[in-house]
């Protein structure tokens, strides 16, 4: 008997596993083969675990729906808050996919067929799609262009959904103490450079990656209470489009803030878009002030006003942080990581340190959603630290992983103790800059 053989290109299936903890795949039924039928399908389907169905039609859009839940053929109505619905289109591979879910995941679908209420598969055992935004609330434009004659539908196990290690694979203490210890031990560093006061970092990375809520959420650390300073947000355009200095009060829990924070425009991928790398390069080397208004179409000029000609130590970046979504490291683009291997270069060129943060993690893996002190222990976090340090270039150990405040009103300890784990490999690799760069006598006693 021949292989029966998937109609997922390689990227239609990285962006699918995207939505999917990045899990294994495996076929278990194809329409053009099998049939379109919902009893062929119960066949192939019934009692596999959590499955995706993936629909094709000639729009090119890819549509489907995710259920962990057994398909059983009882005819009731399933209960699964982690069911949802999804769609992207193959001639747009480099736009997010689309994700719904339902708002009363009581009535999500029937394990009859492939039946999600506002979704039927298979209707009427064709090659058809039923639409009626109920249940799930989406538009159907968007979600598969009003085309509803199938081309191919596909049905796969999901195998491999998250997970935990035995024991976590970095040791983190989340208790108050922790905390304490490592406020006070920001508190007390000071540059090896007795000239310095503070470290300058620099954040960098794609629009909506978490460069200016990393710094409301350090912000919120120091003052006891979420912060929302730096302007965020949703766009497909960087919200950030000057570059800005955000400095950290003092506050009851620290005496001294030995750092400052240096925000950019996202990266984009297109010419004349996003931050330019001879932009870059002036803000590494001190060239640029507080509040500069970047031109993506032409660089810093030396006769602008916000042009610094002889910068000092202090106005040069001391650390790189490239941010990265945790839930888009498997759709950053060729054309971003081409970007980044660039803004890399000329970062070693200058011998400055570079770290990587992997923001979002909760909402990359469920089961560190349900208990951040899951995020070392879960294998698909560990697998996706491990793909950005392959894509970047970077050490594994240069990869640290926080979430942000972002919808919360009061802070959490062990999102605390997460961020200021982060911030302490910032200031290391920030005091590695100081070592190599500069001669001994320079350096305070």
């Amino acid at each position: 008997m021949s292989t029966i053989i998937s109609s997922l290109t390689k990227k239609q299936k990285k962006k699918l596993c995207s939505l999917l903890n990045n899990a294994k795949l495996s076929l278990l039924y194809k329409a053009s083969v099998h049939g379109y039928s919902t009893s062929t399908f119960n066949q192939k389907c019934d009692k596999q675990g959590p499955t995706v169905v993936v629909a094709y039609n000639k729009s090119g859009y890819v549509f489907g729906a995710f259920t962990s839940k057994d398909y059983g053929q009882t005819g009731q109505n399933i209960v699964d808050d982690k069911a949802f619905l999804f769609s992207f289109n193959d001639k747009e591979l480099e736009e997010d996919p689309l994700r719904v879910i339902s708002g009363n995941p009581k009535f999500a679908f029937t394990d009859n067929g492939p039946n999600f209420d506002s979704l039927i598969f298979l209707y009427n055992s064709t090659a058809t799609v039923n639409s009626n935004p109920g249940t799930y609330q989406f538009d159907p434009q968007r979600m598969h262009g009003n085309d509803l004659i199938l081309t191919e539908c596909e049905v796969y196990r999901v195998e491999g959904c998250g997970g935990l290690m035995e024991k976590p694979w970095r040791n983190v203490h989340w208790d108050s103490e922790k905390k304490k210890a490592l406020l006070s031990s920001i508190s007390s560093w000071k540059p090896s450079v007795s000239s310095i006061k503070q470290a300058r970092i620099l954040l960098l990375g794609p629009i909506g990656a978490g460069k200016s809520s990393f710094f409301n959420s350090i912000n919120s650390v120091f003052k006891g209470y979420v912060s929302m300073q730096a302007n965020t947000g949703t766009a497909e355009t960087s919200l950030t489009t000057q570059f800005r200095t955000y400095y950290t009060k003092p506050g009851s829990s620290v005496s001294h803030v030995p750092f400052t924070l240096c925000d950019t425009m996202g990266l984009e991928e297109g010419l004349n878009c996003g931050l330019d790398v001879d932009d870059f390069a002036s803000i590494l080397k001190g060239h640029i002030q507080d509040r500069y208004q970047f031109n993506p179409s032409m660089p810093i000029q030396p006769d602008s006003p916000y042009f610094v000609k002889s910068p000092g130590l202090k106005d040069k970046i001391h650390c790189v942080v490239y941010v990265i979504d945790a839930c888009k490291v498997n759709l950053l683009s060729d054309k971003i990581i081409e970007k980044f291997a660039v803004f890399r270069k000329k970062t070693n060129q200058l011998g400055i340190p570079q770290l990587v943060l992997l923001t979002k993690v909760d909402e990359a893996c469920p089961l560190v959603a349900e208990d951040l002190k899951n995020v070392y222990r879960s294998h698909y976090i560990n697998q996706m630290m491990q793909e950005v340090s392959t894509q970047l270039g970077v050490s594994l150990s240069a990869v640290v992983p926080v979430k942000n405040y972002c919808q919360e009103l009061e802070i959490d300890p062990q999102t605390d103790i997460l961020l200021l784990n982060g911030l302490i490999q910032m200031l290391r690799a920030a005091e590695g800059f100081f070592d190599d760069c500069y001669n001994p006598e320079e350096k305070s006693e």
